[in-house]
Order: C-alpha cells, then sequence, then structure tokens
C-alpha cells in the first residue's frame, strides 16, 4: 500500500509501516494540490492531523483511496460518513494525546493560578525597576488542592484530567450529556492503585454552580457551550481552560466577564478563529494562551504514529 502522511508521523510510525512492506510517501503536499498528487501516484492511505482538510471533493477525486487516517482526537475536518459510505475506513487516535492534552490543561491551571501567565509578560518588562510592585501585584495566588475542579466532557482526556485532579486532591465534578458512572484508576510508580468511582450529571446549573476551575474536553460542538447564561451559572473566581475546540466557548462572553470579575482568569490553546485569532484576545492580561500545542508532545506523536501505523497494518489484512 502506498501511504502519504501529509501532515507528518512519528519515526516510530513510520519505520512499522515501512517494516510491514508499505510505501511511504516523504512528502508535504498542499492542499490546492493534493487530489491530483493522490490521484497521479495513486496513494492508498492518507494520514492528516488537523491541517489537511479531507472533505467530499478530494474523496470524489480520489477513488484510490482505502483509508484515511486522522492523528489525533477529533475528525471535523474529514468528511467522516461520506468517506465511509464510499466505503473507505475512517481512523483515529482517540487516546493517544490524552496525557499529553490533560497536562495542559494544568499546566494552564498552575499558570493562571499563579499568575505566572503575566509574571512571564511582565517581568522582562518592569522586573529590573518594579520588582516588589510585581511580587506584591501576584500575592493573591491560590493552590489547587482542595478546590472544585469541573470537566465537561468525560472522554480519554476528560478521564486523564479527572485523574490527575484526584491526584493533587481536588474535588471532582462531571458534566456529560447523559449521566453515567465510571472508574478511573490512580497508578503509581511502585506498581500500586486506587480505583475511583466517579459519577456525572447533565444538570448545568448544578454543576457549574460551585466549580474553582473548569476545564472544556469535548468534540466540536454545533454552538457555544458555554455562553452568556452558563456564565451567569458560576460562582465569581472561576478559572477556566479550553483545550478542546474553538467554537465550544463565546470568546466575546469570555471578555466581558473577565471585566465584570466573574471570570478570574482562562486559558485559550483553541480559538474560533483559528490560526489568527483575535487581538482582543492576545492583549488580555487574564487570559494564558498557547497556539493549539494541547497533544504536541514528543511523547503524545510517538503514541500517535504507532497507534496509526498499528490500525492501518491490520486493516490492509482485510482489503
Amino acid at each position: 500500500m502506498k501511504i502519504l502522511a501529509n501532515d507528518g508521523i512519528s519515526k516510530a510510525g513510520e519505520l512499522m509501516l515501512k517494516d510491514a512492506g508499505m510505501e511511504f510517501l516523504d512528502i508535504r503536499v498542499a492542499q490546492e494540490q493534493l487530489s491530483k498528487f493522490i490521484q497521479d501516484h495513486q496513494v492508498d492511505v492518507l494520514l492528516v492531523r488537523s491541517a489537511t482538510k479531507v472533505r467530499k471533493d478530494l474523496i470524489d477525486a480520489c477513488p484510490s483511496l482505502k483509508i484515511i487516517g486522522r492523528g489525533g482526537v477529533g475528525m471535523d475536518n474529514i468528511d467522516v460518513e461520506y468517506a465511509r459510505e464510499k466505503g473507505i475506513s475512517v481512523i483515529n487516535t482517540p487516546l493517544a494525546s490524552s496525557r499529553s492534552v490533560a497536562e495542559m490543561v494544568f499546566a494552564h491551571f498552575f499558570s493562571l493560578a499563579r499568575f505566572l501567565h503575566e509574571a512571564n509578560r511582565m517581568m522582562p518588562l518592569e522586573g529590573e525597576t518594579q520588582f516588589n510592585a510585581l511580587k506584591k501585584s501576584y500575592a493573591n495566588a491560590i493552590e489547587l488542592k482542595g478546590k472544585t475542579l469541573g470537566v465537561i466532557g468525560f472522554g480519554g482526556i476528560g478521564k486523564e484530567v479527572a485523574t490527575m485532579e484526584l491526584a493533587l486532591g481536588m474535588k471532582v465534578k462531571l458534566l456529560t450529556r447523559t449521566p453515567r458512572t465510571e472508574t478511573v484508576s490512580l497508578h503509581f510508580f511502585d506498581g500500586q492503585k486506587v480505583d475511583f468511582n466517579l459519577t456525572s450529571t447533565n444538570d448545568s446549573a448544578t454543576f457549574l454552580s460551585d466549580v474553582d476551575f473548569l476545564s472544556i474536553n469535548t468534540p466540536k460542538t454545533d454552538g457555544y457551550l458555554i455562553d452568556t447564561p452558563q456564565f451567569e451559572m458560576m460562582k465569581d473566581g472561576v478559572f477556566i481552560v479550553n483545550t478542546a475546540r474553538g467554537g465550544v466557548i463565546n470568546e466575546v462572553a469570555l471578555i466581558d466577564f473577565i471585566e465584570e470579575g466573574k471570570v478570574a482568569g482562562a486559558a485559550l490553546d483553541v480559538f474560533e478563529n483559528e490560526p489568527q485569532p483575535e487581538l482582543a484576545l492576545l492583549m488580555n492580561p487574564h487570559l494564558s494562551l498557547s497556539p493549539h500545542l494541547g497533544g504536541n508532545t514528543l511523547d503524545a506523536q510517538e503514541k500517535i504514529g504507532t497507534e496509526l501505523a498499528t490500525q492501518i497494518i491490520e486493516l490492509s489484512r482485510k482489503i
């Protein structure tokens, strides 16, 4: 089989595919030239991340495609059902990057709770002349232990976030479309394990009423999950992190509620207008920002590559 990893794949994944006798095309093709390239080279497998779009027109133009793979969780850049109707297998790696995204969630929460996002901006500018004033301005920091963290969405990433908050001694609240109880496990370096049974709710008002921290970990949604009514349900001083998708939170309303003091601070790894976030977001001192880095660790990339390779090798035996 001939494979084009248009948004890249880890070396480990590439070697697995080559060892299985696959032909690996080591090239990046621009979106507007992609369908012609696939046709000209009779590509069987197209692997993408978030950059490359696989829409109906490309699927129709490329009858050689047998497998479309998405390195990551969400597949909103692929017309999945249409591809499957055409007999194409569509795969992804829903668990490979979960830990990396969860750690990004807490990187932002720690940054917000200790004002590191702002201190890192201000120290180069005023650290030499206003050291004591800056120290005083960041004196109202808080610990995470004992606080309540609400998690919206309880898939692979949501479970990792919940596990990490348990390890930090935080109180867990979960919001899902349908209430359910699931077990998460804390694994320790010496082989010990502790299980926790966690039950979610679908009552937004009850869920949002007392959370100190809020993490959004859902797939792409048709509308805002967090808009003015949801902000009004929250207690004053809440911290929010969105590592899910741009468009799940109303960014204009977010800034309004930050200015009112309802939201103490927020972190955005994803944006409605990506890759050109609004200037009002980029300049707001109460926001901790990152350019869609949730799953971008060497560890996650290796797991994504090997998980994709494993699925492709298994599917190739059936095609």
